[in-house]
């Protein structure tokens, strides 16, 4: 298996391109306060995901996925305070939303099964 087959770190890569449309639309001040943030924890999230893939021991892998993890968390904090703040519009944000939703629990499954083929 490649990287580019594993569904999270595709999924991923689909909401890092969300995001940095979106974020190419700010201007100055909303990318400095905020934007630069939300497209940090974003991106980290594929990142780590990738960082981890080419790790050989589970618990190795499994520290950059429990980054990646934090990151989706940081990733949809800064979404809802971007959303509060009329950042970006309540359609921007449902399609977000969905996706960041859908990966969460992915990246939970694909923290357990590293888990446990390792100690098979």
């Amino acid at each position: 298996m490649e990287l580019k087959d594993l569904e999270i770190y595709v999924l991923s890569r689909k909401i890092s391109s969300k995001v940095w449309n979106v974020y190419a639309g700010m201007d100055l001040q909303a990318r400095k306060l905020i934007g630069d943030q939300w497209i940090r924890s974003v991106d980290s999230v594929g990142a780590n995901i990738a960082e981890g893939f080419g790790r050989f021991h589970y618990l190795d892998k499994n520290k950059f996925n429990f980054n990646a993890r934090g990151s989706l968390l940081e990733a949809i904090h800064w979404t809802e305070l971007l959303l509060e703040r009329k950042l970006i519009t309540q359609k921007m944000n449902d399609e977000l939303k969905k996706l960041l939703d859908e990966l969460y629990p992915k990246l939970n499954k694909y923290i357990q099964t590293t888990k446990s083929l390792a100690q098979k």
